[in-house]
Formats: structure tokens, C-alpha cells, sequence
């Protein structure tokens, strides 16, 4: 829920929460829309359609849908010319293609952004436009620009609906340590990042957390994905109080976790609505995931930490003046998200969030919560500052994962 800075009262989330019973009535009675299935309309669509009647020589292309080491084996055994080739020819589907080389990825995207962008370009002075749609294009335009600026690595774009991306900061091909940042709702392209509040946005908090790893340890090879490469719910709607999103959402995640090149190990560090899809998607993570950090939670849909069945530590934060708090921590009839991550008995080691300011705070610099997801991310354990609800939040944590800073 990254862009509410103020307290919704409480009366909004008792009508969000009857809103929600009328809405699972009318599905469970079959009272629900009509889809009308229609043929490829989107960017993406249209490129994997066209991507799935393709050729490279005498070869047909892979499915999407092909396991990463597969899609990795076929890209080896083409030649550079023949791998740029297919850049060239479908920059959506090399750009979002799990198991692709990350520097083909990043190359395709930078084509993908081009073209998007020169789209909304033209869009900008379509007059069958109205003005309000001129000028949402021409914003769109802009984040693009911003999106291409050459030290800028985008692992994923997808210009479809109100668009998804995911950049990486550092060298994600060598990291010993990788690090995702799984942000709330309203996340699209273009509050992916913000001049103002720049530590609310995907991006601000993604640098934030590299920019930290590196003083926490200079030694470590780190890198951070600022991940918004799901659909996530738009404001403080039906879709917040449900899991829907959040189960697409953690089927992505699994799939980004399992391409990971190398044997990094993985830490998660998700915010508000992001710590649902990270809920969902933690009990089909690989082993490689040895931390799951959660900043202003709404739940994880579940009652405590083990019903998560992850192998990975899991760790809570909220701050003392997050409005958060104030949803009701509830599982009903697919209603809500569960047990409040840091009460007691869930089972998290509560970690201080001193120094940060309401529900978009928790990676601004100088704060305890970005020092501790930082020093989690570089596995320096003895460093983490616990909440003084729990006191030993630290034990057992000493190179328990074998590779662990003490």
C-alpha cells in the first residue's frame, strides 16, 4: 500500500471489508462478468504471438513458458549475431524471458523502452486524444527517457496496461548476495520512481538498499532488483483486501527467483502489499531464499510464520506511527491476510524500524529499518538491531546459512 502517507480512518476499511463480502457473495453465486476472449491486444501479447510463429535459421523458438535452464541452454548454443538478432526481432519477449542471458535482457529492454516511448511520443500529439490523455502520455513519454538513461539496467518491461519493470543496481551476473525489493500497491511505470519521496517508489528504495549494502560491507558482492513486475492493486480497492493479485504476483516472483543466474543467495525485503505476494509465494521459493523481511505488513495470509513453510528466516518491522496497524489482521472467507507479522506470537524476529516516518519510510537513509534490511541483504547477522519487543531476534543467526558475516 506504498502510496498512502496518511491514516485512512477506520471507517474505510469497515466499508472496504463489507464491500469485499458482497463482492465473494456475488462470485460464489456465479453473479460475476462475462469475459470475452478476444485475440492478442497488448504489447507483450502481440510480441510472444508473433515470438511463437517464429524462426532462428532452421529452428523454431522455445515456448515462453520453458524452464530458465532450458531457455538458457538454447540461447548458448546461438551464435552473437543470431542472439542479436532476436533482440532485434522481439525485445518484449527476450527482455521479460526468464533464463535469457541478463546482458541480453538488459540490451532488449533498452530497444523495448525505445520503442515505447517513441509511441507515446506520437501519442503526445494525437489530437483524437483528449488533452488529460496528451498529457498522461507524455508523462509516460518521460519516465521512459528517465528509464534509458545509459547506467540504467532494466531486467524486465512491459509497457502493457499501466505497465511493469524491474531494474537491477550492481553486477547481478557476479552477486554473491541478491537482494529484491517487492514494493505495495499502486506500483506501475510510473510511480516506479518520484523526484519527491524518492525512498517511497520501487527504484528510490532498490538504491537505497544497494547504496546501504555497500557501506554495511564493501567486501560483498551485492546486487538489488527493485522488482515491480507484477500486477498489484490500484489504491485502497477490493483487490488490497484480497489475495488474487498477490498469487499472480508470487507466481512471477518464484519464476525471478528461479532465473537468478549463478548460486547467489537470495534475501526478499517486501513492503505492505508486497509482503502478501511474498507470503504466498514463500512456501515455493527455492532454497537458495535464506531471508524473507517484511516492512508495514497487512499479513502474510497466514497465522503464524511456520504455515509459510519456507526454509528462509523470516523477519517483521513496522513502524510506531505506520497507519498499518490499524487493518484488520483477519482471514475471512478469502478476506484479508492473516495474523499480524509482528505480534508475538507469529513467530518473526522483530526488527527495529527507529528513525522512519509512516507506511513509505522504512528505506530512507539513516533509518534503522534500511541499516537492518542492509546488513540482512550482506548477511552481517551481529549488526541487525532488534525491536525491543524482541530482544533476540538475533539468536541463532550466527553463520547460520554457512556463508553468514558474525
Amino acid at each position: 500500500m506504498t502510496s498512502f502517507e496518511t491514516d485512512p480512518p477506520l471507517s474505510a476499511w469497515r466499508m472496504l471489508l463489507a464491500l469485499a463480502v458482497v463482492f465473494v457473495l456475488l462470485a460464489t453465486t456465479g453473479w460475476t462478468a462475462v469475459r470475452h476472449h478476444r485475440g492478442p491486444s497488448e504489447p507483450l501479447e502481440i510480441a510472444v504471438s508473433a515470438w511463437e510463429r517464429g524462426r532462428i535459421g532452421a529452428r523454431d523458438l522455445p515456448d515462453t513458458d520453458t524452464a530458465p535452464k532450458l531457455i538458457a541452454a538454447f540461447f548458448t548454443s546461438l551464435t552473437a549475431a543470431q542472439q542479436t538478432t532476436l533482440v532485434r526481432r522481439y525485445p518484449l519477449v527476450v527482455g521479460n524471458l526468464n533464463g535469457a542471458p541478463v546482458t541480453l535482457r538488459y540490451r532488449a529492454n533498452r530497444l523495448a523502452l525505445r520503442q515505447a516511448r517513441e509511441v507515446e511520443r506520437r501519442r503526445t500529439h494525437d489530437v483524437r486524444l483528449s488533452p488529460d490523455g496528451r498529457r498522461q502520455a507524455g508523462r509516460t513519454m518521460n519516465r521512459y527517457t528517465s528509464m534509458l538513461h545509459p547506467d540504467r539496467r532494466m531486467l524486465a518491461f512491459d509497457p502493457s496496461g499501466k505497465g511493469r519493470v524491474a531494474e537491477v543496481f550492481g553486477d547481478l551476473d557476479h552477486a554473491e548476495r541478491v537482494s529484491i525489493v517487492v514494493p505495495g500497491v499502486d506500483t506501475n511505470v510510473l510511480t516506479f520512481e518520484r523526484t519527491e519521496r524518492k525512498y517511497s517508489a520501487p527504484a528510490g528504495m532498490a538504491g537505497a538498499l544497494y547504496t546501504a549494502e555497500r557501506q554495511a560491507d564493501p567486501a560483498a558482492r551485492t546486487a538489488v532488483i527493485a522488482w515491480a513486475d507484477y500486477t498489484s492493486p490500484a489504491g485502497l480497492g477490493m483487490d488490497a483486501a484480497i489475495g488474487k493479485l498477490a498469487e499472480a504476483g508470487g507466481v512471477r516472483l518464484t519464476a525471478l527467483v528461479r532465473a537468478l543466474p549463478g548460486r547467489s543467495r537470495v534475501s526478499l525485503f517486501c513492503h505492505s502489499y508486497g509482503s502478501v505476494v511474498c507470503g504466498v509465494a514463500a512456501d515455493d521459493l527455492p532454497a537458495r531464499v535464506t531471508d524473507v523481511a517484511v516492512a508495514g505488513s497487512p499479513g502474510m495470509r497466514v497465522g503464524n510464520a511456520a504455515q509459510l513453510h519456507t526454509t528462509a528466516r523470516v523477519w517483521a518491522m513496522r513502524d510506531r506511527d505506520d497507519w498499518i496497524q490499524d487493518v484488520p489482521y483477519l482471514a475471512v472467507g478469502g478476506l484479508g491476510h492473516g495474523a499480524d507479522p509482528v505480534s508475538g506470537h507469529f513467530g518473526a524476529r522483530i526488527l527495529s524500524a527507529d528513525g522512519a516516518v509512516g507506511h513509505s519510510g522504512y528505506f530512507v537513509p539513516g533509518t534503522d529499518s534500511l541499516d537492518n534490511f542492509a546488513d540482512i541483504g550482506v548477511g552481517s547477522y551481529r549488526a541487525v538491531r532488534c525491536a525491543h519487543t524482541d530482544s533476540d531476534c538475533r539468536s541463532d543467526l550466527l553463520r547460520a546459512d554457512g556463508i553468514g558475516r558474525a
